[in-house]
């Protein structure tokens, strides 16, 4: 297969512990050839979506990639195009999700579904399953989150864009704080945000469930916060622990992700505390090598069987 993928710079990955790479290294050991690109690659020519991409190859040694001079191509030409790219979810990337659009009606089998990737922003996702999300409250009006803050004593206000943890505020009815925060947050009330009531079952740990093509990996990665810290994220210090899923977090993967496959979201990392499912993350999902580091489970191998049995069915018909 030719398999296409849109990644930040590469200079700019952890190669130790970069999901993208993971699957690309199986992709490469199973025989498959590998093409980056970047976002700025994705462009149109009249009416049609084009790539600029660049043939890759890892390799041994400090220098652990190859790559030969960029080539343009026409979407289609590839068995698949996988859209790595880090948030933040601005309007550079909104502008992607057009480009891909016409990629994918041309022929071309993007993952995930740009539509979807589009249609279900990652805090807001957890609206179309109430039943597993703690409370929460979305408006940038000031008034209604301190009304809200009020009711549950123990609030996290969030950007509706953010990735990593940044941005994520622990709120108190005691805080000091809370007139500059909600400002900061909101911008003065012109920025829409999230709050949710706290879980305190953080402590245990932020798990990030993988699911694949519908169906979620058999260990989750909890994210345990660092002392004196509110989130668990990787990125804002927490310790990374795999964790079997328990008969809750199945529960709740299964409902999911039964929805997401049939909205073509192929791999998506769910954020489970406790009992609750508080993000859907749909862009880059990571958390692989850190589960494969500590379980007999391969996911990056796990990903690449489905992918290949996707293709292989429409192939064939």
């Amino acid at each position: 297969m030719r398999l296409a993928f849109i990644l930040d710079p590469l200079a700019s990955l952890a190669t130790y512990k970069d999901t993208s790479l993971a699957i690309m290294r199986v992709a490469q050991a199973r025989g498959h050839s590998l093409f980056v690109a970047e976002q700025g690659g994705l462009f149109l020519r009249h009416d049609r979506a084009r790539l600029i991409t660049r043939p890759f190859k890892f390799i041994e040694g400090r220098d652990w990639y190859e790559i030969d001079a960029p080539q343009e191509h026409a979407p289609e030409d590839f068995d698949a195009l996988l859209m790595r790219k880090d948030p933040p979810f601005d309007n550079e990337f909104l502008y992607s999700t057009y480009l891909l659009e016409f990629a994918r009606n041309q022929g071309a089998r993007v993952l995930n579904d740009p539509g979807s990737v589009r249609d279900w922003n990652e805090k807001l996702a957890v609206t179309h399953f109430p039943q597993f999300a703690p409370e929460f409250l979305v408006t940038r009006d000031q008034s209604l989150i301190r009304q809200f803050l009020a009711q549950h004593g123990d609030i996290v206000v969030k950007p509706l864009d953010g990735m990593g943890g940044s941005s994520v505020f622990r709120l108190t009815g005691t805080d000091p704080n809370i007139g500059v925060i909600l400002e900061t947050m909101t911008q003065f009330g012109t920025r829409t945000i999230m709050a949710q009531r706290y879980l305190p079952q953080i402590s245990e740990g932020d798990k990030r469930i993988i699911v694949i093509d519908g169906k979620p990996l058999p260990w989750a990665l909890a994210r345990i916060p660092m002392a004196g810290e509110t989130r668990g994220n990787l990125a804002a210090g927490g310790k990374g622990v795999a964790q079997p899923l328990s008969a809750r977090d199945r529960e709740i993967a299964l409902t999911v992700g039964k929805v997401l496959k049939e909205k073509g979201l192929f791999l998506v990392g769910l954020d489970v505390i406790g009992d609750h499912l508080t993000e859907i993350n749909v862009t880059s999902p990571t958390g692989m090598v850190e589960i494969a580091a500590q379980t007999d489970c391969k996911p990056a191998e796990i990903f690449m069987d489905a992918l290949e049995k996707q293709i292989s069915a429409t192939q064939k018909t």
